[in-house]
């Protein structure tokens, strides 16, 4: 449970949090907390590097769940994950609107090209070539344009990521579709490169004449860029998905452990976001004193989403058939086909795929969101429980055909079929998502007392037209907070809509709720607190 009491020293925090019988009380008077107070200043944590190449093998060997997999740590007694330096509710705690899904993380209009920009820093290699250049207001903008034959193909993925990211409640950049032409470029003179093969060195004009001599070039002339507005704060690396940055004293949940970042496995499958990654995080330092602040954690590059990839050369291309559906090393499937002589073939290699230069290579037809992988082994991502995917997938139910059109709309393609056929997609493999996760749980939510008299809710996954309930099955018990125990205050009863509330014999009430439907996973228990008539505590049996 995420609490601000954590940042006390344990001893005290627990000195004040037990009764005199010993227990610590289920519920304290705060609950249930809506931010967790992660932003308290604290010294500058170092700058961390990691390797891509030794994330990979770290990974796939190491760090992998063993035994039983606990429960979230960073989630309030509603079972939500509190605003913190991850996360903000945004899509999870209403509906937003589709102005607001557009306009995403964005807080200006884009670099402003009155005057040349002025490349400050070159980027030769890896999959996105690209700068950082700096406009005429003085902005800081890192420059990605996208390859030779596939127009539109990174730039879109990059800017539609990033919406869809910012409205699940992540910290994106801003990242606009710009124009450039080559004669409104400057290098500036202490301009550096690094290259291989040459290292490091002063840049120069002939030096981002390579760069740009990789990029689609449209028929006027102009390239398309995704510009990305340099993030606040100092950069101080990427964060990774297992234990904790020991030098930040704010992050105290091991990071395999949090809601946020298991379910952010959800989230990826759909949009089929594989290059889900430690190097795709980046934390920045903001500074509140001096020498003190907090860290916000970011993720970043959606170049390679959606149906947009790399190839083994390291450049973007529409995606592989291999991303998504298995990891860069995993070894059964290669003796598979060892043992066989080559007789059994991966299934995902027979399935048929409708590329197109401007949205590459994604489908729903197999795709199977609890089968989806990312490039390599995620240690969120493998200890996610049913109860961390169907937050995930709630916040996924949200977001209506109209929202996802429009999303996908801001990548701004030139071909309207393009554009229609990844929205059709994208919709297919939202139906999946939350088809498959919403049949893992029981599936009720939005709890509310209505009139002091009846508990009303929603069965999401009827809603989803999934199933008919025929009925939910319901038991009240007085609940005491400091022993935890229960005690009966009626027989189990059934209803077919609302739960009539009990009179208030404690401080404290519960109520378990399992659905009868066709759906085995509904039958689990679903149980709810109240204090007085107010909703206090939700636990769901995985």
């Amino acid at each position: 449970m995420a609490r601000a009491e954590r940042f006390l020293p344990p001893l005290l925090v627990l000195a004040c949090a037990l009764p005199a019988g010993g227990a610590a009380p289920k519920f304290l008077p705060d609950d249930p907390v809506a931010v967790d107070n992660d932003r308290l200043p604290m010294p500058k944590p170092a700058r961390v590097e990691i390797s891509t190449a030794f994330d990979v093998v770290e990974r796939t060997f190491r760090g992998r769940p063993d035994g039983n997999i606990p429960r979230a740590v960073n989630v309030n007694t509603l079972g939500e994950v509190p605003d913190s330096s991850w996360f903000t509710n945004r899509m999870g705690a209403r509906v937003m609107t589709v102005e607001e899904l557009r306009r995403g993380a964005l807080r200006g209009e884009g670099p402003d090209l009155t005057r040349p920009w002025t490349v400050i820093r070159g980027k030769s290699g890896g999959i996105s070539p690209g700068f950082t250049m700096r406009d005429a207001r003085g902005d800081v903008y890192f420059i990605k344009p996208d390859p030779q034959g596939f127009p539109n193909l990174s730039t879109a993925a990059d800017v539609v990521g990033s919406r869809f990211f910012h409205a699940f409640g992540y910290f994106v950049p801003e990242n606009y579709v710009a124009y450039v032409r080559r004669d409104q470029l400057t290098v500036a003179p202490d301009a550096r490169i690094t290259e291989a093969g040459r290292g490091r060195h002063t840049m120069t004009e002939a030096d981002l004449d390579r760069i740009l001599a990789r990029v689609y070039r449209r028929k006027d002339g102009a390239i398309r860029v995704v510009a990305g507005r340099a993030l606040e704060g100092e950069d101080i690396g990427p964060h990774e998905f297992i234990g904790t940055r020991p030098d930040d004293a704010n992050d105290v949940f091991p990071h395999e452990h949090r809601r946020d970042l298991r379910g952010y496995r959800v989230f990826a499958a759909w949009l089929n976001h594989d290059d889900s990654r430690s190097v795709n995080t980046l934390d920045t330092f903001l500074a509140v004193s001096e020498g003190r602040g907090w860290v916000r954690h970011h993720l970043i590059d959606f170049s390679s989403a959606l149906g947009s990839g790399s190839t083994p050369r390291r450049e973007i291309a529409p995606q592989a058939t291999r991303p998504g559906n298995e990891y860069v090393i995993e070894i059964g499937p290669a003796l598979k086909t060892a043992v066989t002589l080559g007789l059994w073939e991966r299934p995902w290699r027979k399935v048929e795929y409708q590329v197109h230069p401007e949205i590459g290579r994604i489908e729903a037809d197999y795709f199977r969101p609890e089968a989806w992988k990312p490039e390599y082994p995620n240690p969120a991502f493998e200890r996610m429980l049913p109860d961390d995917a169907f937050w995930a997938a709630r916040i996924v139910s949200r977001f209506t055909d109209e929202m996802v059109r429009a999303l996908v709309h801001t990548g701004q393609y030139d071909d309207p079929a393009a554009e229609r056929q990844l929205a059709d997609t994208l919709i297919a493999r939202r139906d999946k998502t939350v088809a498959h996760y919403f049949r893992q749980v029981n599936p009720l939510a939005e709890f509310a007392v209505e009139d002091g008299a009846r508990l009303r809710f929603r069965n999401l996954g009827e809603e989803a037209g999934l199933a008919t309930a025929t009925g939910y099955e319901y038991q009240w018990f007085a609940f005491d907070n400091a022993t935890h125990a229960l005690r009966p205050l009626a027989a189990a009863q059934t209803t077919a809509t609302v739960l009539p509330l009990p009179a208030a014999e404690a401080e404290y009430r519960m109520v378990r709720i399992r659905t009868r439907a066709p759906e085995a996973h509904w039958a689990k228990a679903v149980d709810v607190y109240l204090r007085g008539d107010t909703l206090v505590g939700i636990e769901r049996e995985n």
